[in-house]
């Protein structure tokens, strides 16, 4: 198999982006309150940007197939250590406390859906698909499985829980898109769209994507260089 050779420019996009991944995740994290409270569509749009830079990132990174799988034996083992060392932890110690333990998981969700995706690119995945799985997980997230889930795989006895509440006051992930908490049916609706355009984001080709945003020339270190063809002798007569 042939490998990418990758110049300074080839790195340039994925240094950048991967910084002002870091430095919006810092924003966040240390310049917004840590609640699961969402007080507008505005703030949660500003929580998701260090996403959006991170998929793109990966998606930009541009390895020989050499380095990919020396990038790998660390990446992957950290990003596994990241979780295990800091986010395990924290939620034992968290675990009496409701609001905290919720927001280590929503920061933890993020986190694993990038970690995925590197492992894939690095595996050699296109930057296409590692932007498509990295969405469509992202939208899996947002669109309130996870809320029908805990009412339905768990055995309420509280009266607030069973049976399922006419209305959600507690997702706000739902409610900041239209203003009001949602009903049952809306709720149910709202997870139906999400997963249907997930389900989408995953069939559709790269083709049709690209339809919707500009066409930009393809990146020289994308393209493998073929190897040189053997030197023949022609046979003496």
């Amino acid at each position: 198999m042939s490998e990418v050779r990758t110049g300074p420019r080839g790195h340039l996009a994925f240094t950048v982006l991967a910084a002002a991944a870091l430095a919006a995740a810092a924003g966040v994290w240390f310049g917004m309150p840590h609640e699961k409270h969402i007080p507008n569509l505005g703030v949660l749009l500003v929580k998701l940007v260090p996403f959006v830079l991170a998929v793109e990132a990966i998606a930009r990174l541009r390895l020989s197939q050499r380095a990919r799988r020396r990038v790998a034996l660390a990446a992957i083992p950290v990003s596994f250590l990241v979780y295990f060392g800091y986010f395990v932890p924290r939620v034992f110690f968290e675990s009496g406390n409701g609001n905290s333990i919720y927001y280590l998981l929503l920061t933890l969700t993020p986190f694993l859906i990038l970690a995925l995706v590197l492992a894939y690119r690095l595996g050699g995945g296109a930057p296409g698909m590692s932007r498509r799985l990295g969405y469509a997980m992202l939208l899996l997230q947002l669109s309130g499985v996870e809320d029908l889930a805990y009412l339905t795989v768990n055995n309420h006895t509280d009266p607030e829980w069973t049976p399922i509440p006419q209305v959600w006051t507690w997702a706000d992930h739902m409610t900041v898109f239209v203003g009001r908490p949602l009903t049952k049916n809306e709720a149910f609706v709202f997870i139906a769209v999400h997963v249907f355009i997930a389900a989408l984001v995953l069939a559709l080709p790269d083709r049709f994507w690209r339809r919707l945003v500009p066409r930009r020339p393809v990146a020289a270190a994308e393209e493998p260089v073929p190897e040189p063809e053997p030197a023949t002798t022609a046979p003496r007569l």
